[in-house]
């Protein structure tokens, strides 16, 4: 994926996570904390309200242990599970490339970890050239 916008603005954001594949979005922990849905399971979450934009994101965990060691920017998932969940601080420090394929690889993770039957509805209601 191509960045083509700065990400590290809310509305960016926001943008970019509906715009995946059956992304859904709602606020089950309250007004200050937006989650991102596919089929019904969390594949991100952006704190709101506080001094700078964070949004936790799903990935493998020996990435994840390499990106909180080279990134500042990156830790272990606040409120999260540690070992599968980063949180990104959205300071300019992470490009917005990066960015991009962490959510878009933390949709995947997700969509692949749905139960059969909806992994098998997911893919029939969008084309091969919709999946991520």
């Amino acid at each position: 994926m191509n960045a083509t916008f700065f990400l590290n603005s809310y509305d960016a954001l926001d943008s970019f996570l509906l715009g995946l594949t059956a992304a859904e979005v709602d606020y089950p922990f309250g007004p200050n904390a937006r989650v991102y849905r596919v089929l019904g399971k969390m594949f991100a979450l952006v704190g709101e309200g506080g001094p700078v934009l964070t949004v936790n994101l799903k990935g493998p965990p020996e990435m994840n242990q390499m990106l909180v060691r080279d990134f500042e920017a990156i830790t272990p998932g606040y409120h999260m599970n540690k070992q599968h969940w980063i949180t990104v601080t959205l300071d300019g420090s992470v490009e917005d490339a990066l960015l991009e394929e962490l959510a878009a690889q933390s949709h995947e993770i997700v969509v692949a970890s749905l139960p059969r039957k909806q992994r098998e509805a997911y893919r029939e209601l969008y084309t091969e050239r919709d999946l991520p």
